[in-house]
């Protein structure tokens, strides 16, 4: 069986994997399949674990198989009566319904464009289903999703560099935010969206993201430092 941390290809299974000592289950994520008996890897990559039972296997795709309570980012592609379609990367466009945004009624709809870029949460998620979005949490607020706000750079990139930027062990937002005042939103999709106080701050920011796929920590801080710098000597 393939320890965590190992390259493994499609065939391979795994066994014995650690559960939940609440559920007694074992979660599985992107690249990892479940059977009777075993789990199946049916994508080559890195077999990655998170305490207490996540499992998922990490690889170099930019083509987005959508997971349900991922947040994404998309763009709108057209209007169909009162749903929207959004690119979101995966094989098909999903759906967004007009009501899936906070305070929205029949009355009172609303204001989204074709081509606005959104920040959404994947309500619906399957193989055999299109896939749905919604602008709300669990309680009906928007909490940071909707509709992106005009300007700012939409960066498309791998999702295996979106997994670790979002790592707790990696600092590179952390570093830059020391020295560059940004937004960001960064989906799970293979899209992040940045935003800094000039054209030129976004585009180094963007930059620096882009090359940190293959750096290790020192490497990123240094980039973000050289960053700084360019923008300084502007």
């Amino acid at each position: 069986m393939p320890d965590v941390n190992d390259v493994v290809l499609p065939g391979d299974t795994l066994s014995d994997l650690k559960v939940s000592e609440k559920s007694g289950k074992t979660v599985l994520g992107p690249g990892l399949q479940a059977h009777a008996d075993s789990v199946s890897i049916v994508k080559p990559g890195i077999l990655r674990f998170k305490d207490p039972n996540f499992y998922w296997i990490d690889s170099h795709q930019k083509r987005y198989i959508p997971v349900r309570g991922e947040n994404v980012l998309g763009i709108v592609t057209q209007k169909s009566g009162d749903v929207f379609k959004v690119d979101i990367g995966s094989s098909e466009q999903a759906s967004l319904s007009f009501l899936a945004f906070e305070g929205a009624t029949k009355k009172n709809r609303p204001t989204v464009k074709v081509g606005d870029v959104l920040y959404a949460t994947l309500l619906v998620a399957s193989k055999d289903t299109e896939p749905e979005l919604v602008c709300i949490d669990g309680t009906g607020r928007s909490s940071g999703l909707g509709v992106i706000t005009e300007g700012g750079f939409l960066l498309h990139c791998s999702i295996n560099l979106v997994r670790k930027i979002l790592s707790s062990e990696c600092t590179l937002f952390k570093a830059l935010a020391k020295h560059l005042p940004f937004e960001v939103a960064v989906g799970m999709n293979g899209r992040v969206w940045v935003k800094g106080r000039s054209q030129t701050e976004t585009a180094a920011i963007v930059n620096t993201i882009a090359s940190a796929e293959f750096m290790n920590e020192k490497q990123i801080k240094l980039a973000v430092r050289q960053a700084r710098d360019a923008i300084a000597a502007v």
